[in-house]
């Protein structure tokens, strides 16, 4: 019997064919334990919260509170999200892999007829899945508390800080898998996941301004732009203030970033090669992997 399922597994490997309800049955496990966890409610409400909170209060240093404008709370929410979400996307999927090889149920998964490929993706969908629905779940239902007074345009700017931070949380949800294939334990995969949130979220901005600094701007004007979109958290800002005109000369990208490479839909697509490329390394080493 067990013959037969590696047997019929190795082939459709060497066919390259997927089953989709394969990944589905996983992604939908998945999925549920977070739900059974309470994990996507407790997410929610902190989304919600702070999102809140933020259209409240977001202009109480100039003096002032309530709701003063969909630009500022997006601006705001903006600062608040780049630090959250990738932390919450990390903390989700880093021991995705790892853990159930520390488990001893990675093994008994890969005797079962589904192939490498298809347990990595429902792992992911269903992680992604449940991001998905919390990082909607709690800023959709702002916006509708907020939509009686921010009209159809507003609407769509908060749509599109929803969508961009989506897509953020996505692509530090496929760096966590990468991370949870190459460790070799959980302690190894949440050390690395922290340092990858304290590098991306903390220290890289600060690396890029200290050349800036020390070049005097002289070397880096067309470097820097590129250095920017080689970090998931940047795109993600540079999608939420560029294109708000009251708020974009509060920020320094306004003067390094050239607006012709603003475009969101070239942004959106940088931020879909930084979901799939981890993707795509996380599945060369786990394919390799004993």
């Amino acid at each position: 019997m067990y013959f037969s399922v590696t047997r019929k597994t190795d082939y459709r490997i060497a066919m390259h064919k997927i089953d989709a309800r394969q990944i589905f049955t996983i992604a939908q496990k998945e999925f549920w334990d977070r739900i059974r966890s309470r994990w996507v409610l407790a997410v929610a409400v902190i989304f919600t919260a702070f999102a809140l909170v933020i259209a409240y209060f977001g202009a109480a240093q100039q003096g002032a509170v309530g709701f003063k404008g969909i630009e500022l709370t997006i601006a705001s929410l903006t600062s608040l999200v780049i630090y959250l979400v990738p932390l919450i996307a990390l903390i989700l999927g880093y021991d995705a892999m790892v853990g159930e090889r520390e488990r001893g149920s990675l093994d008994l998964l890969l005797s079962l007829p589904i192939t490498r490929l298809e347990l990595l993706l429902g792992k992911y969908l269903g992680l992604a899945a449940a991001l998905t629905l919390s990082t909607v779940a709690g800023f959709g239902l702002v916006g509708v508390v907020l939509s009686y007074g921010i009209g159809m345009t507003g609407l769509l700017d908060y749509g599109g800080f929803i969508l961009s931070t989506l897509l953020m949380g996505l692509a530090f949800l496929s760096l966590a898998l990468l991370i949870s294939v190459l460790a070799t334990s959980k302690v190894t995969a949440s050390g690395a996941a922290i340092a990858l949130w304290f590098f991306y979220v903390l220290v890289y901005d600060l690396i890029l301004l200290g050349l800036l600094v020390v070049t005097e701007g002289q070397y880096m004007s067309g470097l820097f732009p590129v250095l920017l979109m080689m970090n998931p958290a940047d795109i993600f800002r540079i999608l939420n203030i560029f294109s708000l005109e009251e708020v974009k000369s509060l920020y320094g990208l306004a003067t390094v970033f050239p607006p012709a490479l603003a475009n969101p839909w070239l942004l959106g697509s940088i931020m879909l090669f930084w979901i799939l490329t981890p993707l795509g390394l996380a599945y060369a080493k786990f394919r390799q992997s004993n």
